[in-house]
């Protein structure tokens, strides 16, 4: 047995148990895949982060659920590198290898870390306001209303999310969401998620406030989502909803309805960036076992 060093980061905040919280294992070479499983199962977090060494770029990252590995994840992503920069990493750009390919992220000198998302793709779905709406559990009108420019599609930066306007920001707090319904859809539409929002926010200097469904992927809501606010940065570029104006800059607000309320910052150019910050809330130890086996992992 060996005792490994793991974190809890909050991501998308500066503020602790607040934002997003991430697992993040700081030097992970020599864990098998059955030790990082174990280890996210025991941390029971949404995603943890583990941290390699690559032969193609600066560093590799892996992302573990409690129940399997996935391919991306943003809020693990930011907190990873919120906890590099405590301990000393400079400010400017590195490569990350990712299971979806090499991903630049940069540092900024106030801790902002910046993640440049893959290239976007966008796809109108057609399966009706009603049947969202009834998944969602809200008022088939909210979405109407709120979808004369912008249509229900599923818009994708790294991971598809179902991107969803509703009219107010009572409409948004009201939901009441099926989270059998949701898993339902988004596996006929091939999407992770579902990202509801609408511009009516609680901040004035907030673009939008958002809230994100994805119980296929072991999540019934996100706190705050960046794979998803990079994908809802690309559906609005796409489909003009600034009149062509688009923001340099757009501030999503989300967690409210979790009590984590965080802000993720989405840029729009020749390539989607998603940006945040991070601090880190839990520094301890775990003991992994040596085997895979069925052991429990000792706090």
């Amino acid at each position: 047995m060996k005792t490994i060093r793991v974190l809890q980061v909050d991501a998308f905040t500066d503020e602790a148990l607040t934002g997003n919280p991430a697992g993040v294992v700081p030097d992970a070479d020599g864990l098998t895949d059955e030790q990082m499983q174990a280890i996210a199962r025991e941390l029971s977090l949404s995603e943890t982060a583990f941290l390699r060494s690559s032969d193609d770029a600066d560093r590799r990252i892996r992302y573990f659920t409690p129940t399997q590995e996935v391919d991306l994840c943003g809020h693990a992503t930011i907190g990873s590198y919120a906890s590099l920069h405590d301990e000393g990493l400079e400010p400017g750009t590195t490569a990350l290898e990712t299971n979806v390919g090499v991903l630049e992220i940069e540092l900024e000198g106030d801790g902002t870390i910046w993640m440049t998302q893959n290239e976007p793709t966008i796809r109108e779905v057609d399966v009706g306001y009603d049947r969202v709406a009834e998944a969602l559990g809200v008022e088939s009108a909210a979405l109407e209303g709120a979808s004369d420019d912008i249509p229900l599609a599923v818009a994708s930066t790294g991971l598809p999310f179902l991107i969803v306007p509703i009219t107010y920001l009572s409409d948004l707090g009201a939901a009441d969401p099926d989270m059998a319904a949701i898993e339902t859809l988004t596996d006929e539409l091939e999407a992770t998620g579902i990202y509801l929002f609408s511009f009516d926010t609680l901040d004035r200097e907030s673009t939008l406030h958002g809230r994100m469904f994805a119980p296929g992927a072991g999540v019934p809501e996100d706190p705050v989502t960046g794979t998803a606010s990079g994908a809802a940065g690309a559906y609005l570029d796409r489909f003009g909803a600034f009149d062509d104006d688009l923001p340099d800059e757009l501030r999503l607000e989300q967690g409210h309805y979790v009590d984590r309320p965080g802000t993720v910052f989405v840029r729009v150019g020749d390539r989607v960036r998603v940006g945040g910050r991070g601090v880190t809330a839990l520094d301890g130890s775990l003991v992994v076992p040596a085997d895979d086996g069925d052991e429990i992992i000792e706090g």
